[in-house]
């Protein structure tokens, strides 16, 4: 008689094998979906970058990180959740068309990992920040050096090191300054805003570092292949870094500036 189908033997040979090749091929589709959305990433930083490229043409700076009292709201209404983030203009209300809200935006990170829905909707929240050192805000809102942080945003021009000196990276909070980014930040940083809460995904130090519930696998684990980060500099280019590369290191008499740098001079 002609056997048809398959024995026991035959059957637990095929299942072993597939199984085989699922665990042998799922991590390299789960890593070309990482980097897919690391090249989606850096493509939305580069657009980003032309957008304030455009402002700063029109307007002879780059825009305020962040604005309080322009008299009038941005474009669509606020960026964030009320009940945690300040209201006022962001980089972006000046430069994007941010009435587009939905999650293929330019201003949302495809790789992050953002858990609570107090955060997670907000485009404010995990995705990227201007370095407060070149846009600064408009009054003064902490007691370090306040010509580093507050008052007229820079221009390319003002800047020593354009092509060194970054201007808009992986962050997880819409603005960023070099104190989020060093191990041994200021005293006078005690006043816990929630933009002192912002960092670099994947930054070693930022199991140290406050972090708001739902941000710790972003912070901790970082959001790219290798905890790397992408960074857009005052010149106009990005780069994917490592994101220890963007450490900030206490010397003796003050924080050295490593390269990529934060402080433009």
């Amino acid at each position: 008689m002609r056997r048809t189908g398959f024995t026991l033997t035959e059957l637990i040979v095929v299942i072993s094998i597939t199984t085989l090749l699922a665990a042998l091929l799922l991590p390299v589709l789960r890593g070309s979906r990482q980097q897919a959305k690391s090249v989606l990433c850096s493509s939305n930083i580069k657009q980003l970058l032309a957008g304030l490229t455009m402002y700063e043409t029109e307007n002879r700076t780059l825009p305020h990180a962040f604005h309080y009292g322009r008299g009038v709201s941005p474009p669509c209404g606020f960026a964030g959740n009320i009940v945690f983030d300040p209201s006022g203009w962001w980089w972006f209300n000046y430069t994007t068309d941010y009435c587009r809200k939905d999650k293929n935006h330019i201003l949302w990170c495809p790789g992050r990992k953002i858990k609570k829905i107090e955060f997670k909707d907000y485009a404010l929240h995990g995705n990227y920040g201007v370095n407060q050192s070149l846009c600064k805000l408009p009054k003064p809102n902490i007691s370090l050096d306040d010509d580093d942080f507050n008052g007229t945003p820079l221009r390319t021009s003002d800047i020593r090191q354009p092509s060194s000196t970054l201007l808009i990276v992986d962050c997880g909070y819409s603005l960023i300054s070099w104190c989020q980014a060093t191990d041994s930040p200021p005293s006078t940083l005690g006043s816990i805003r929630i933009a002192d809460t912002t960092y670099i995904p994947g930054l070693k130090i930022n199991s140290q570092i406050p972090l708001l519930p739902g941000k710790q696998d972003d912070a901790i684990n970082g959001r790219h292949p290798g905890k790397t980060v992408n960074v857009g500099f005052a010149s106009g280019h990005a780069a994917r870094l490592d994101a220890d590369d963007l450490l900030v290191e206490k010397t003796g008499g003050g924080y050295k500036n490593r390269s990529p740098l934060w402080v433009p001079k």
